[in-house]
């Protein structure tokens, strides 16, 4: 009998997960989760160890391969992770393969691990007086660099460059055998040039202090084996679920673990990574950032500190909850109500949700915060399936700002001029604290200068040639410009269909916004911040500093500055359309418009100062914002989960979405129809199905979108049904059928 090591490794970049067997010699240490190089028929390739196992060679018939190396020498995949990543795969429907591609950096992906790399100079004797003493006066720049060496090493194009020694110094050094020059690690520091004092933590109120006790209760009930439940923690805004999340890390850390911190906008990560710089200075990288606004190399290196377990605290947007933190002590999802948890493309998972499996996977305690929790957390509440903890109260007997709903019909008809923007009492009410030398943030969910351009005598609309979507006027590129696709093209001076030259723009985004806002208020400091003007790095987190710093009166935006942000002088927040996003197809339409309204809201008054916010609407009795304006989430979520449970939508059901794409339009629907036809052929019991339609949007990107969608209470059961029914299906090359799984977006 001849035993040998042996490992799965699972190679990259196939589409149907491939899994071949490969030797592994006794001299490389190799894990679960380890990646290696391997040959594949006449090349190499690279995947990951899914498994290892001792096997009886002699036996097989066949001689297996051995492995060519390893990538890196640690795993870079934990247990848990592996875990998670075969439950991800199971229940979205995606290939394992992809999953783990999507959990590591891009520079961590290839046969290499990529690492920036400096020449550094090192001295190799000991550095003394004595030593120093040996040369003469001709070598004194020679001295000067030991000199400088003793206190450590140094990279060598700062010696050589910014400091001005001569490189045949350094080479007359390395003759001698004094120093060496080798390459060094460089790690990227997004923060580097930012100083951290320490921050002691705050005194919690009774509220705070219930909170956090729930929380360590949880720790101790895992630790002694027991099980214990997610926790939501619902607070309204103000009441201080940040420092409840501080004090809650800070005991996992003091305990020997580490910490997971979900934020769902990159708007967020700055001010939330500053208050955890601060907090955990004393020990630095403690704290490691992930988001998209980093490069690959800054995120590599943050994510190689959590790795190394330099960083035992990681704050990052959905793909954070991927990090490979050991032992780990406490998972928050900040703001879990948030959309932007939700990834759109394959693996469509749910960060939420992700957090919640992770949780029971490492046995940590997982920690939910909303003002406005999403009704699925809201109803596993109700269920029993979380624990609640309630925070009803702001931080120093705040009060919730006073919400006052306007009417936009009455003011349009005071209005000769077109569509009225800014409401008499918004600009009123601005103007007043423009004259107290306080904030004002407005809120509009729609960028670009207008949202499309109309001739009203024939009524054309510009629309992108790509997709079935109009083109939005951005005046400062002077361009028409898709939101979908990225298509632009110049305006058009007269009519395309009739030549008339009385095209006008139909609607407003924040770009006009600000202009209309420098014509009326001629001496205020205005800012916008939404994507088209945030594209240099940093210029985000400098915008906020300066409007923190009260160098800003008026802060304008996207939902990019709607939750999350904490500017004490802000007394007036001025919502200019709670209407976009109110009345679209889609079954969250109005949980998402509360939740957008009460959260935007909720950034006034966290001061001394009481706040006011005023909302414009032309549908003021819908519920979604008479329950905001009375700060009624409780409300809201009896009125809509009734609604939800009449009809079996979401959370009394889950959705399957599955779509058909291609740029040929009649490929794409029959691939539709074809596969409607397998579901319904064998559609067990529990499970509805939709008839064939096109999506909403049924044009992107020039592909023709044609989508089913299917309903049971059982997820499991979903998945089930349609990876049985894909298994042995086929489509054309250039037809694309996507699965996913609880979806939040319909189109």
């Amino acid at each position: 009998m001849a035993e040998e090591r042996s490992v799965k490794v699972l190679i990259d970049g196939a589409t149907n997960d491939l899994t071949f067997t490969y030797l592994a010699p006794e001299s490389v240490a190799v894990t679960p989760g380890q990646r290696v190089r391997v040959p594949l028929r006449n090349r190499s390739a690279v995947g990951t160890v899914t498994g290892v196992e001792w096997i009886d060679t002699a036996n097989l018939g066949y001689a297996l391969k051995p492995i060519l190396g390893t990538v890196s020498d640690d795993p870079f995949l934990t247990p848990g992770l592996m875990r998670l990543a075969e439950w991800i795969a199971a229940f979205y429907l995606a290939p394992i393969e992809t999953v783990i591609r999507t959990m590591l950096p891009k520079p961590s992906r290839g046969d290499e691990e990529k690492r920036k790399t400096e020449k550094c100079v090192e001295a190799i004797v000991t550095v003394d007086e004595a030593l120093l003493a040996t040369f003469n006066g001709r070598q004194e720049r020679q001295r000067e660099v030991m000199r400088l060496l003793s206190k450590g090493p140094c990279a060598l194009q700062r010696l050589t460059g910014d400091l001005g020694f001569p490189r045949s110094s350094v080479k007359a050094l390395e003759e001698r055998g004094f120093v060496k020059v080798a390459d060094r690690i460089v790690n990227r520091d997004p923060l580097e040039q930012v100083d951290y004092v320490e921050s002691p933590p705050l005194a919690l109120n009774e509220e705070q202090s219930a909170a956090l006790d729930q929380i360590r209760a949880s720790a101790a009930r895992l630790e002694s084996g027991e099980k214990s439940r997610p926790l939501l923690l619902y607070g309204v805004t103000g009441s201080g679920k940040t420092e409840v999340y501080l004090q809650a890390i800070q005991h996992a850390i003091e305990s020997g673990k580490g910490a997971i911190v979900l934020v769902p906008e990159i708007a967020l990560t700055p001010q939330t990574a500053d208050r955890f710089k601060q907090r955990f200075a004393k020990i630095k990288d403690q704290v490691a950032i992930l988001h998209s606004n980093l490069s690959e190399g800054e995120r590599h290196d943050e994510w190689r500190k959590v790795l190394d377990q330099k960083a035992r605290i990681v704050i990052g947007a959905r793909s954070a909850i991927f990090s490979p933190v050991k032992n780990l002590g406490l998972i928050v999802v900040d703001e879990e109500h948030e959309n932007s948890y939700k990834q759109d493309t394959v693996p469509r998972y749910q960060a939420r949700d992700i957090a919640v499996v992770r949780g029971q996977i490492e046995n940590c305690p997982v920690v939910l915060g909303s003002a406005t929790p999403s009704l699925e957390t809201w109803n596993n509440v109700r269920t029993g399936k979380y624990e609640l903890a309630t925070m009803r109260l702001r931080i120093d007997d705040r009060k919730l700002p006073l919400i006052r709903v306007i009417d936009m019909r009455n003011e349009g008809r005071k209005s000769q001029a077109g569509p009225t923007i800014l409401s008499t009492k918004l600009r009123v009410a601005m103007e007043d604290r423009l004259a107290k030398g306080q904030q004002t943030i407005l809120f509009l969910n729609r960028r670009g200068f207008a949202r499309n351009i109309l001739c009203p005598e024939c009524g054309y609309v510009a629309n992108c040639r790509h997709c079935s979507t109009t083109l939005t006027v951005h005046r400062k590129e002077d361009r028409l410009i898709c939101h979908i696709c990225g298509f632009s093209q110049l305006p058009p001076r007269q009519c395309p269909e009739c030549s008339g030259r009385s095209i006008v723009n139909a609607g407003y985004g924040t770009e006009r916004v600000e202009e209309i806002l420098r014509q009326v208020f001629t001496d205020a400091k205005i800012c916008r911040v939404d994507t088209d003007s945030m594209r240099k790095k940093n210029e985000l987190r400098d915008t906020l500093n300066a409007f923190r710093a009260k160098k800003i009166d008026i802060l304008l935006g996207t939902q990019m500055i709607a939750k999350g942000l904490d500017f004490p002088n802000v007394t007036l927040v001025g919502v200019l359309n709670a209407d976009v996003g109110l009345h679209i197809p889609d079954i969250r339409a109005g949980e998402r418009t509360f939740q957008l309204l009460t959260q935007v809201a909720g950034r006034a008054g966290r001061g001394e100062l009481e706040g006011e916010v005023v909302v414009q609407t032309y549908t003021p009795h819908h519920p979604s914002i008479q329950f905001a304006r009375h700060h009624d989430f409780e409300g809201f979520a009896e009125y809509e989960l009734a609604l939800r449970e009449r009809f079996r939508h979401p959370p009394f059901a889950h959705l399957a979405l599955l779509t058909a794409r291609s740029v040929h339009q009649e490929r794409a629907e029959f691939s539709l129809k074809t596969l409607h036809g397998r579901l319904k052929r064998k559609l067990p019991e529990g499970i509805t199905l939709t008839e064939p339609l096109p999506s909403p949007l049924v044009k992107s990107h020039d592909q023709w979108r044609f989508q089913v969608v299917l309903k049971s209470s059982g997820a499991r059961l979903l998945a089930r049904h349609i990876r049985e029914t894909m298994k042995d299906l086929t489509f054309p090359d250039d037809v694309v059928v996507t699965v996913d799984i609880d979806p939040y977006s319909m189109g």
